[in-house]
């Protein structure tokens, strides 16, 4: 049986590199939330990169405001390491941002090989980021009703 959700409180962070396809994570997130989150309040935020994604999902978390975080990325192989460790350090930050303060926090944040600027994986991209934003709304959908699940059950 499924409970009635409240209206949910979602921070939605976007890293500023590669803005035009990561935005469009934001963009299905929002419109996939129109049904499965109805009268979510969904606010957005935008960090210069992927790296400082983690310290602001601490910090709104931290403010009680939120039921859930968001943060979307594209953290490019531009021929070195670097995005590895980018990566690595952006999801188990997010994953201790969760665990610390008990706020869901979700990644829509990618790491793709040989990414180029060229149209065709521009235009792969940017139609795979609305698919995941998509899906990310519908991750928290369900988190979000597990722990109504989860309060109902210590309640009684």
């Amino acid at each position: 049986m499924t409970e009635a959700l409240k209206p949910a409180r979602i921070a939605f962070i976007k890293a500023r590199w590669h803005a035009e396809i990561v935005d469009q994570a934001y963009d299905g997130f929002v419109a996939a939330a129109q049904t499965l989150l109805p009268a979510a309040e969904i606010e957005a935020f935008d960090v210069p990169g992927a790296f400082e994604m983690p310290l602001l999902a601490k910090k709104l978390a931290q403010t009680g405001r939120y039921d859930a975080i968001v943060a979307a990325a594209l953290v490019v192989d531009g021929g070195i390491y670097r995005h590895d460790f980018v990566a690595g350090a952006v999801v188990t930050g997010l994953m201790n941002v969760g665990l610390e303060t008990g706020v869901p926090c979700f990644s829509v944040s990618l790491t793709p090989h040989n990414f180029q600027p060229v149209d065709s994986l521009i235009a792969y991209y940017t139609a795979h980021f609305v698919k995941k934003g998509a899906e990310a709304a519908e991750a928290v959908r369900q988190v979000l009703a597990l722990d109504a699940q989860l309060a109902a059950l210590a309640s009684t």
